[in-house]
């Protein structure tokens, strides 16, 4: 099966950058005949608020975004995670780690290294040096990515917007140390079981995009390194050209109905966002051009308002 997919964070309400990515993902999924799956990354259980899942669906559903299928949640999927970390395992592939975030950044590098790019520390820890460590703090678990050094190996995949996307690929991280699978391991094992091919998201994650290839490759074979078809799009930024924040003011769809802007005048102003006519979105996808969408963030002001209408003023 071919498929789109949609996987907010249940950590609250979805801001206008959310709504926005998702209106593309699912008119890029449309417009390609896939169907739309749901997906909520929810491995971080100190971040999820409990009924925001119902709500941001109620939301998406609210602009016209649908979706195909049963809606995934990562927090009921670690035997899944693990299996997969056990196959890399036995290849040994798999170490443990025991470096924190400032030790990490505080680390000396090679020359060719990207910045935040782990450095090996324990990559070549002795067994009783690990056994030592493990008294100290629990292990999260990395990938060894090469037997000559961290970081050593490059990939590029391809991007229907931004071109070649290439990437030097680290010793990521598979399972961080509360046991709970990392982010790019549970979204390549998702992807490829629920027979996702195109992913459409913030161009944020865009440097992701090269490890999450490579790691496919190594689980599910050298074919399946470049199944997924990337879209990294454009975020939605504040007056001050800020990532878009719920603290900016009203930029839930909640937040503007109480303004009395409507469901439909939201859904309007994202497609006028992205050059694209009114809804709804089954008349637009004939008019959706992934190669004519802007390739430049959106600036919202929240300061906005709504007209008598209910619908956004054109600040054009």
């Amino acid at each position: 099966m071919s498929a789109g997919r949609y996987a907010p964070s249940p950590s609250g309400d979805l801001h206008l950058g959310n709504l926005r990515t998702a209106l593309l993902a699912w008119l890029f999924a449309a417009s390609t005949d896939r169907p739309l799956l749901l997906r909520y990354e929810d491995l971080d259980a100190g971040r999820t608020v409990p009924g925001s899942a119902d709500r941001q669906r109620r939301d998406l559903e609210a602009l016209g975004i649908t979706f195909s299928g049963e809606v995934l949640h990562q927090s009921q999927r670690k035997e899944i995670y693990d299996d997969a970390v056990t196959h890399l395992s036995v290849q040994g592939l798999v170490y443990e780690c025991f470096c924190t975030r400032r030790e990490i950044q505080e680390a000396d590098r090679a020359p060719h290294a990207p910045p935040g790019a782990y450095p090996g520390t324990c990559r070549n820890l002795s067994e009783d040096e690990r056994a030592r460590r493990r008294h100290q703090r629990p292990p999260a678990l990395r990938l060894r990515v090469s037997e000559d050094a961290a970081g050593a190996h490059e990939l590029s995949v391809r991007d229907q917007l931004l071109g070649q996307i290439t990437g030097t690929v680290d010793d990521l991280v598979l399972v961080r140390n509360d046991g709970a699978a990392a982010y790019n391991l549970a979204v390549v094992v998702d992807d490829h079981l629920t027979g996702v091919d195109q992913a459409v998201r913030g161009d944020d994650l865009a440097s992701s995009a090269p490890r999450q290839a490579y790691l496919r490759g190594l689980l599910y074979g050298p074919e399946a390194q470049q199944e997924v078809s990337y879209a990294h799009v454009p975020l939605v930024l504040n007056a001050e050209g800020k990532r878009l924040a719920k603290r900016d003011g009203a930029v839930t769809l909640e937040q503007l109905n109480s303004q009395g802007v409507t469901a439909e005048a939201v859904r309007d102003r994202l497609l006028l966002s992205l050059g694209l006519p009114p809804g709804p979105l089954d008349e637009v996808v004939k008019d959706f051009d992934p190669q004519a969408l802007p390739s430049e963030p959106w600036i919202f002001d929240a300061g906005e308002t709504s007209d008598a209408g209910g619908a956004y003023t054109d600040p054009s």
